[in-house]
């Protein structure tokens, strides 16, 4: 994933974030896991660096949202307990993963620190400015 393309879907995000009122942060991973860009809002909590982190994490290692995640590791889903691999994971929606027209991995955008409906569309908002 290149920077520009990175900083493109911050800057949506960040703009639905404003857009919905809330504080949060947003944090994009590239396809093996490293970091490209984040932005913290004034007003959001520290813990919220590291959720959205991992949500962006976990969207890039199981190639899914964070919320279809949620459903396999969750309880009741079939592999429960799952978040506690790969040196931990998150099993809640705002993790959206990245893919090109041809279906290649990038990476995955993770938005925590509004309620998790809110998450998921400011990282959604954010993932439609890759193919803007």
């Amino acid at each position: 994933m290149k920077l520009s393309i990175a900083t493109a879907m911050l800057d949506a995000a960040h703009i639905e974030a404003k857009r919905l009122n809330v504080a949060v942060c947003i944090s994009i991973l590239d396809e093996a896991t490293w970091p490209m860009a984040m932005i913290r809002m004034d007003g959001t909590a520290l813990g919220s660096i590291e959720v959205s982190t991992k949500k962006a994490r976990t969207s890039v290692l199981f190639q899914m949202d964070s919320a279809d995640f949620a459903a396999i590791g969750s309880p009741g889903g079939a592999a429960y307990t799952l978040e506690n691999t790969n040196g931990g994971l998150t099993s809640f929606g705002g993790g959206v993963v990245l893919k090109a027209a041809d279906g290649t991995l990038l990476g995955a955008i993770g938005v925590s620190g509004a309620s998790v409906d809110e998450d998921i569309a400011i990282a959604r908002a954010g993932a439609a400015a890759l193919h803007a």
